[in-house]
């Protein structure tokens, strides 16, 4: 087994960060090997951002994201720029409030989750990458719930945890109900 994933958005969005949780649940709570890296213009806010993990059962020899199985996107850019490497039938998780324009044509699994918008319901739009990932969570199945919850608790503020937590169970249960319908 080998995913290769690639989150994309902007500064000041926690795209970074989101890679981290994601490879720590992978290789400090899970028996998987993980790698993440990070791509980012010097801008520190709002500047094109990436971050890419890859997750596998054997060692991991190259550390690049060539062709995503699962893409994250947060930013219209960030869509324009990765949606093309996308894997043909790979999951594809997109904000559709911050991504008004995409293809009709992909050949892809779309799951379109409205991460800002329920961050901002929380109270805290910081958490839609904390929302984003409760819905992979859910969609993907690829990490244990309980080792997620985990890297966020280690990843994040000691004063955030309790928000993070919300935001996290949040983006999960519309992941979850995602797949019902």
């Amino acid at each position: 087994m080998r995913v290769e994933i690639r989150i994309g958005g902007f500064g000041g969005q926690g795209i970074i960060r989101t890679g981290l949780i994601l490879a720590t649940a992978a290789c400090v709570y899970s028996d998987k090997n993980a790698i993440q890296t990070a791509s980012y213009g010097p801008e520190s806010r709002g500047g094109r951002c990436r971050s890419e993990v890859i997750i596998s059962d054997e060692d991991i020899d190259f550390p690049k994201v060539e062709h995503s199985d699962i893409l994250v996107v947060m930013s219209q850019e960030a869509y324009n720029e990765y949606v093309g490497d996308l894997k043909e039938n790979g999951v594809l998780l997109v904000d559709p409030d911050l991504v008004p324009n995409q293809r009709k044509d992909l050949k892809a699994k779309i799951y379109r989750v409205p991460a800002t918008r329920i961050a901002e319901e929380i109270g805290k739009k910081i958490v839609a990458n904390v929302v984003m990932i409760g819905a992979f969570a859910a969609i993907t199945n690829l990490l244990d719930v309980n080792h997620v919850k985990e890297s966020i608790k280690h990843n994040v503020p000691k004063a955030f945890v309790e928000l993070n937590m919300t935001a996290f169970e949040k983006g999960y249960e519309y992941g979850k109900s995602i797949l019902k319908s």
